[in-house]
């Protein structure tokens, strides 16, 4: 939601979903901390994705606070969360506008208040384009996609020509063996001379991800290329945009390489320069963790702000069975957490009907995840270690992307374990 835009409605509780307990029928996501709910009581069904809020308060204020520090803007990819909830939150800690990957998502985060939207991907395909379209009768709405061919941009010319809507659009490149975006400067002159023979498109700069380079001198190159490409275009008069011109880049594991390389341009005109990282809002244990320490390491910014981005997202479960010495069964599966980057890990543990005041323990390091399936993970457990059917544990994650598409609704925790809201997705 951008600033002066409706704010996120409240939206039914979702009765079918997982990780909810019963609640009234009427109960909306705005009634939902009035229900009294706390995780350790087991009021709430298990297994559950948890979001502890003051945890996310501080990613929010962090990342909200280096990128002032590097006078850039804050464009966050919403694909992590994919939950206008969590959007408007970002919004409101001060984020310029959210990134969204396809038409669809960018129509579900219209209609939940998000004014303002770079679609990081090509706009490809009839229907695709007529969602878009729609959503940009709205005179408050602000959106852009990317480009990286001459045939996608005379296809959007044709479309939104036809429709009589300017359509702002960036220039993706892309580095030789990458994803998508223009490889060669012959490319790029093709694309925008392309860009230029439509009225109704509007070019306005320059779009990159360098995430799937894995060298810092790599990505500093590819990135001072885009930089390059942005001052040829500039110097040729191809920006059209009313309003600033636009270079956009950042993941969530080189941000701080961003920052450094993309605040130092200068192209003679105004310029916003977006970054789009999307995780630092819940962080994880694994992936992101082994980038933010070399960030903390490395960037002097990031060295004044400690502490830095903390694990925010959870997935309890409960052990479901202890069919043999040595292993747990555990009630977490392929259908509640991510397992693509490492499978989760035992961080938590708690045993119902403990007494008033107790706290759940650090798990035993010797408990480990060694598989999981659909519904049930295998856990490793030592001889005679205290742990028995019933007792719940929370699990770390690695790669939030792929956890929070596993939920229909997250829940927010504070320090008590107590539901203070929930998160509804849309994916």
């Amino acid at each position: 939601m951008t600033k002066g835009a409706p704010s996120t409605p409240a939206v039914p509780l979702d009765p079918d979903g997982k990780g909810l307990g019963p609640f009234p029928p009427a109960c909306t996501t705005a009634g939902a901390a009035g229900l009294g709910w706390n995780l350790l009581a087991e009021d709430v069904s298990l297994p559950v994705a948890v979001l502890y809020e003051s945890r996310v308060r501080h990613n929010l204020a962090w990342m909200q606070r280096f990128m002032e520090a590097y006078r850039v803007k804050l464009a966050p990819h919403g694909k992590t969360t994919m939950s206008p909830t969590l959007f408007q939150r970002q919004i409101d800690a001060g984020a310029w506008g959210i990134t969204l990957a396809t038409a669809p998502q960018t129509q579900a985060a219209y209609r939940h208040g998000i004014r303002r939207v770079i679609m990081a991907n090509q706009l490809v395909g009839k229907a695709n384009m007529a969602i878009i379209a729609q959503l940009l009768r709205d005179p408050s709405f602000t959106y852009f996609c990317i480009v990286d061919s001459a045939t996608n941009a005379a296809q959007l010319g044709r479309y939104f020509g036809d429709q009589g809507l300017t359509l702002p659009v960036l220039i993706e490149l892309g580095p030789p063996g990458g994803r998508t975006g223009v490889r060669e400067p012959a490319q790029l002159r093709e694309v925008a001379a392309e860009i230029a023979r439509w009225p109704a498109l509007a070019l306005a700069g320059v779009e990159v991800y360098e995430g799937v380079l894995q060298e810092e001198p790599d990505i500093r190159a590819f990135l001072r290329r885009a930089a390059d490409a942005l001052r040829e275009l500039a110097a040729a008069g191809r920006l059209r945009r009313n309003g600033p011109a636009l270079i956009s880049g950042a993941g969530s594991a080189w941000f701080d390489v961003v920052a450094e390389e993309f605040s130092q341009i200068d192209i003679g005109a105004p310029l916003d320069v977006v970054l789009r990282p999307g995780c630092y809002l819940s962080h994880d244990v694994g992936i992101y963790r082994s980038a933010a320490e070399r960030i903390q390491a490395r960037n002097p910014v990031a060295r004044g702000m400690a502490p830095g981005l903390l694990p925010a997202l959870q997935v309890w479960a409960y052990v479901q069975s202890m069919p043999e010495p040595g292993r747990a069964i555990v009630a977490l599966g392929k259908r509640d957490a991510a397992f693509d980057a490492g499978l989760p890990e035992p961080a938590r543990h708690y045993r119902p009907g403990a007494p008033a005041g107790a706290r759940p323990l650090p798990a035993p390091p010797q408990w480990k995840l060694t598989a999981m399936m659909d519904q049930h993970a295998f856990m490793q457990v030592g001889p005679g270690d205290d742990i028995a059917v019933g007792d719940m544990i929370a699990f770390d994650i690695s790669h939030p992307c792929l956890t929070f598409d596993k939920w229909r609704q997250v829940l927010l925790v504070d320090d008590d374990y107590r539901v203070t809201g929930v998160a509804p997705t849309y994916f």
